[in-house]
């Protein structure tokens, strides 16, 4: 009679953890790769499993990458957390991908330039867009540091430069940035197509959308030069290769990465419960000194070495920004432009 009662216990017991097991729930994130996954993966994402008791599946894709599954899954979406460069992002809810944030405490420390209007997305962190350049090389051959966009025209460093294409963000930047020193801009981007067709391709190694890559190309000595992001940069750093990031005179680009829930999602709460904890002082500080973007969080102080090669405080003020509702609007038409004409 005991045997039989134990194991009725035992059995009851495991009943009861496989239900337990059943009922926890599999948020899906989709965001960026390379040291920014590799932080999510090792800091984030373990420490929100054990505090709210869901499974974190974590996909990694650039920006448009995750836009694409969006409109895939449209209807039936499969991701719960879309996590994005700002651009991209205005598209999403945009196109009716983003639900509404649910009120928290958090968002009140949001500084206000990461807010979005339509209250379906919330920027996480800032990085700047600029040049960085193997500083060992440039010491070997009595280099300067470079200075400016125009360093990309030079042909000084032979076909050692590596660039980000335009479906991605840095690429995209880079663009606007020659467009306007040609006298352009957003509404118009034909000076920039003219510069990297006459005068910056002829130095293109590789128009590079693959952050693992794009550090193979400057540990394999195949790029000395390029444009990247601050916080890619500084992760890169980080591992004790000689690399330098520098803001260009004419200007770096400030690149949000933003987060929203997706519309559709059957975890609407777990979803908003995960954008929170990112934007929690903790986490945003992780994401700083981890993956090299400045906070959106404005509690968040850091020492001198933590914000070193950061957008913080007064070069954030010196950032340009994208006129996204221009931009995306031509997004496509440049994209398919720069195919047919730049990246052939």
């Amino acid at each position: 009679m005991k045997l039989a009662i134990t194991f009725a216990l035992a059995a009851g017991t495991a009943l009861a953890g496989s239900i337990a097991f059943a009922q926890q729930k599999t948020l899906y994130v989709a965001g960026y790769g390379g040291s920014y996954e590799q932080t999510m993966r090792k800091e984030v994402i373990p420490a929100f499993e054990k505090q709210s008791n869901v499974k974190v599946e974590y996909v990694a894709g650039n920006s448009t990458d995750t836009l694409a599954k969006l409109q895939a899954q449209k209807g039936n979406q499969q991701i719960d957390v879309a996590i994005v460069d700002d651009g991209p992002a205005y598209q999403a809810v945009a196109l009716g991908f983003c639900g509404t944030l649910a009120d928290a405490p958090v968002y009140k420390d949001v500084a206000p330039v990461m807010k979005f209007k339509s209250n379906k997305g919330v920027g996480l962190g800032l990085v700047g867009t600029g040049l960085f350049y193997n500083k060992k090389i440039f010491d070997e051959n009595k280099w300067p540091a470079p200075t400016s966009w125009n360093d990309l025209k030079s042909k000084t460093y032979g076909k050692k430069i590596v660039s980000p294409p335009i479906n991605n963000t840095y690429g995209l930047h880079a663009l606007i940035a020659f467009a306007q020193i040609g006298g352009g801009g957003e509404n118009n981007i034909e000076p920039g197509f003219e510069a990297f067709k006459k005068d910056i391709n002829p130095n293109i190694v590789a128009y590079e959308p693959s952050p693992a890559k794009m550090t193979e190309l400057f540990q394999n000595g195949q790029a000395v030069l390029g444009v990247w992001g601050s916080g890619r940069v500084k992760a890169f750093a980080d591992t004790g290769f000689p690399v330098e990031f520098v803001y260009p005179k004419e200007g770096g680009f400030a690149l949000g990465s933003a987060a929203c829930p997706v519309e559709g999602s059957k975890n609407a709460a777990e979803a908003n419960a995960f954008i929170q904890f990112m934007l929690s002082p903790a986490i945003q500080k992780i994401m700083a000194t981890g993956a090299g973007f400045g906070p959106a969080n404005m509690t968040v102080t850091l020492t001198a070495d933590e914000r070193k090669g950061l957008p913080y405080g007064d070069e954030v003020k010196a950032l340009k920004a994208v006129d996204w509702d221009v931009a995306n609007a031509k997004r496509e038409e440049w994209t398919r432009r720069w195919n047919r004409e730049v990246e052939r």
